[in-house]
């Protein structure tokens, strides 16, 4: 059985991974979720277990210890990690994962997996980030400047990815990303296979 793709999707708050990772796990049955850990409370809505595994900072603490997380990063003042064991079996089982993280936690996957697909989501410019940020409602002044100056430093990361994609709209975007995927899957060197006949 071919293993599956590594797919880790990042870029700024705001960008609107999540709207665009839901709709393309929606839309590609090959494709999973890896569920994240982190020590943030719970939005609005939010399910353990679903969204992410909510853990206390001493849980978490207690997991990098043991050795438990493909990456880990601290992301304003809050733990956010991949449980290694459960990823790991599902890409040995052929499953394709979808990892959505921070620019921090995608270049520790990089050394640990370079056989990864790293893609960078962009906003269509920073006048729409900030756009999108208030339109949450949740930021004050402070905390949105806070995001739009780690926005910028984010994409200046992004150009170690393997590739860009601008969120222009969440159906065009989710396009290209299933593009890449059905590209990587296309490859000689994943399919020796079938090239013995």
């Amino acid at each position: 059985m071919k293993q599956g793709l590594l797919i880790v999707v990042s870029g700024p708050s705001g960008t609107g991974k999540g709207t665009v990772c839901g709709k393309l796990l929606a839309e590609t049955p090959q494709l999973a979720y890896s569920i994240s850990a982190t020590t943030r409370q719970p939005r609005e809505g939010e399910v353990d277990g679903q969204n992410y595994y909510f853990l206390t900072r001493e849980q978490f603490e207690s997991e990098i210890a043991a050795g438990g997380f493909l990456e880990y990063a601290d992301v304003y003042g809050n733990y956010y990690g991949t449980p290694l064991k459960k990823l790991e079996e599902r890409l040995q089982a052929g499953q394709d994962i979808l990892l959505e993280i921070d620019t921090q936690g995608a270049l520790n996957v990089m050394k640990k997996c370079p056989e990864g697909i790293f893609i960078f989501l962009l906003p269509p410019s920073m006048a729409e980030l900030e756009r999108r940020i208030k339109g949450r409602g949740s930021e004050t002044s402070e905390s949105l400047e806070r995001r739009l100056g780690a926005a910028r430093e984010e994409i200046s990361v992004g150009k170690q990815y393997t590739y860009v994609v601008v969120n222009t709209t969440v159906k065009t975007a989710v396009k290209r990303i299933q593009a890449i995927i059905d590209a990587e899957h296309s490859k000689a060197e994943r399919n020796e296979d079938l090239f013995e006949i």
